[in-house]
């Protein structure tokens, strides 16, 4: 074997090598994700709960779960609608009602050494101007949050921790993008931009073969 075609093999095993350790290391974030009922779905809510105003009869969630983005991230449990959870609740004056979903989600993805609580469900009273944090705060507290506003805990759970990447589940096919946050800083070039760079080189080297052996044919 020729010293050309050896290094077009070895350069394509070790481009091989290097997708197979990006899947590897696949993670996912564990944190609460914040969801809006509409009929009878979940959807993901397009902003966070310090700025969202919901209406009175509104019906929203939050679940506790590692997730690798918003599109994989798990739905709230069960099928409660406003009536079940608030319809034994008068309506007030000057005040809106505000069904809560607060799923705890499993041990599965619970913090090393703790539990998750019971999954349940509130009925928030508040003003009409109210965010949805406000609302949670009224019937959950307590609630924690980091610097930059990112929701930690719902009930004083979890205990510790906020939003941290953790390891991919056996089967986890991609890599993560932290939501509720910033996209993930980029530590190299992505996979793709790798892959064609490797097609490149690859297609190079072959091409100096073929020229050589032409040549001294």
């Amino acid at each position: 074997m020729t010293t050309v075609r050896r290094a077009a093999l070895l350069l394509l095993a070790g481009f091989l090598l290097w997708g197979t350790a990006g899947q590897a290391q696949a993670a996912g974030y564990r944190y609460w994700s914040f969801w809006e009922r509409g009929g009878d779905h979940w959807t993901y809510a397009t902003e966070g709960p310090a700025t969202a105003r919901p209406a009175d009869g509104a019906v929203q969630g939050f679940r506790f779960s590692v997730s690798e983005d918003s599109a994989d991230a798990t739905r709230p449990r069960g099928d409660a609608d406003f009536g079940s959870i608030c319809g034994k609740t008068p309506a007030r004056e000057h005040r809106k009602r505000v069904a809560l979903v607060l799923d705890f989600g499993t041990a599965a993805d619970a913090p090393s050494g703790e539990g998750p609580p019971k999954s349940r469900t509130a009925c928030a009273v508040v003003s009409p101007d109210a965010t949805t944090a406000e609302a949670l705060a009224a019937v959950a507290k307590p609630l924690r949050y980091d610097t930059n506003a990112l929701l930690c805990a719902i009930a004083g759970y979890p205990r510790q921790g906020c939003g941290e990447q953790v390891a991919a589940r056996p089967g986890g096919a991609k890599p993560a993008t932290a939501p509720q946050k910033p996209a993930a800083a980029d530590h190299g070039p992505s996979v793709g931009l790798l892959a064609g760079a490797g097609a490149v080189a690859l297609l190079g080297v072959a091409a100096v073969w073929q020229a050589r052996r032409r040549r001294d044919a």
